[in-house]
């Protein structure tokens, strides 16, 4: 049976919360300060505290003024602040107004005691971002998950809040220690005259312990530090440390009905000059076995004495419709890298479903750890080279000297083919987005 994804019962709001909900109001020492913000392990309450906050803030303090809300995309920050905040505000006396469409899309119309404010919705998924808050006057900007975003997009956005009066909300589970917002925003928060609040989960009075354990244990290494212990961790050493010998079966171990009732599907990191890998993974719900892997390194002493190297998109189509079979029951939903666009044109050419992978690397190998550290990930014992690279997976340490999070671009086909099933297909429940 599939897992459904927790409801939860809010209680009343912790000091920690309380402090967000009242730092901005009459009588505070900080009523002044030009902002705030909250960080902090994942789940210990800071998001529904500072969206509610900044809300009664705006309306308490304006009329008829806009105001910028943003997330990493619209989609996340729909499903992880408004669905919430729309509930909590309606049932606090307030009308609030979701505009999906028309000229005024993904904006949220409040009004309550004769005053309206508008709170337009963008994401800031990537640079090109900050060109959608240009031109907006705001009177404030709330960032859902900051550490998420790029920090052009960041500047546009603070830089549109000209009202007089008008005060930045920023939220954020940690990263690494030089990550732009530490270094320009929290190591600078005097300076830049900001409430600084640390939260970790005893700060949410909506968790009982049994669910605080739990998501103490699907986190290991650097993943447990930021995401629990909610400190700025650097990334460094191996990455999939939570993988061990419980995450790899044998053929006799394989549970015998799984083919008949799990889905298949196959998982591509194309390469020329480098590795190509086809993963073939099967998925019953609850738990992830890669079961088989086909492998091709065009510098392996094989490919040199087959005579012809390097392969065409044409030939690992051939590879790939043998490795999948040829019976209606074999065929699958094939997930590559989207940067093999050619290849991917190749295979639909062919009648084959290809889905272009989610390539977010940081989010992918989050996932990846998460499966592993709860057991719901499991590794053919066959598959020696997603093995070998399982155990050799690693952070890049002069990227990181740079600010930089990313694994070292070696020995990372078959990992990089796995976190793309598991980014692309996995519902977001299934791998720890809340």
């Amino acid at each position: 049976m599939k897992r459904k994804r927790p409801i939860f019962k809010f209680k009343p709001f912790s000091r920690k919360q309380r402090q967000v909900m009242n730092w901005w109001m009459e009588g505070s020492p900080v009523r002044d300060y030009d902002g705030v913000i909250a960080d902090g392990a994942i789940r210990s309450g800071k998001t529904v505290a500072m969206s509610l906050a900044y809300v009664f803030w705006a309306m308490e303090s304006f009329d008829g003024q806009n105001f910028i809300m943003a997330g990493k995309t619209i989609s996340s920050f729909q499903r992880n602040v408004l669905t919430n905040l729309k509930t909590m505000l309606r049932s606090r006396g307030y009308h609030a107004i979701h505009h999906l469409s028309g000229e005024t899309p993904n904006m949220l119309e409040v009004s309550r005691q004769g005053r309206t404010n508008y709170f337009y919705i963008f994401g800031g998924k990537d640079e090109g971002s900050q060109e959608l808050v240009q031109g907006i006057t705001a009177a404030g900007a709330f960032f859902d998950e900051v550490a998420l975003m790029p920090e052009s997009f960041v500047n546009q956005a603070t830089g549109r809040c000209s009202v007089a009066g008008s005060k930045f909300w920023f939220n954020c589970n940690p990263a690494g220690p030089a990550h732009w917002f530490k270094t320009n925003w929290i190591d600078k928060k005097k300076e830049k005259r900001l409430v600084y609040l640390h939260f970790t989960m005893e700060d949410n009075l909506s968790l009982d312990e049994a669910i605080k354990a739990r998501y103490r244990g699907m986190y290991a290494g650097v993943f447990f530090l930021r995401y629990i212990k909610g400190l700025w961790a650097v990334a460094e050493g191996l990455i999939y440390t939570m993988c061990t010998k419980a995450n790899y079966y044998t053929e006799e171990e394989r549970p015998i009905a799984l083919k008949s009732i799990a889905q298949k599907y196959i998982a591509v990191d194309y390469g020329t000059t480098n590795p190509c890998v086809f993963l073939e993974i099967w998925d019953d719900g609850e738990v992830i076995w890669v079961d088989r892997e086909y492998r091709w390194d065009s510098r392996s002493e094989e490919a040199r004495r087959s005579g012809n190297p390097q392969k065409t998109d044409a030939q690992y189509a051939d590879d790939l419709a043998k490795f999948m079979g040829a019976s209606p029951e074999d065929q699958c939903t094939i997930i590559v890298d989207p940067s093999a666009a050619s290849f991917i044109t190749e295979l639909r050419a062919r009648g084959f479903y290809v889905k272009p992978a989610d390539n977010e690397v940081l989010d992918g190998i989050r996932a990846v750890a998460t499966l592993l550290a709860q057991g719901e990930l499991m590794i053919n014992r066959a598959c020696t080279g997603l093995k070998a690279e399982m155990q050799s997976y690693a952070w890049d340490e002069k990227a990181a000297e740079r600010g930089e999070e990313k694994p070292v671009k070696q020995m990372d086909h078959g990992a990089d083919a796995l976190r793309y099933y598991v980014k692309t297909v996995l519902p977001s429940w299934r791998i720890g987005i809340a």
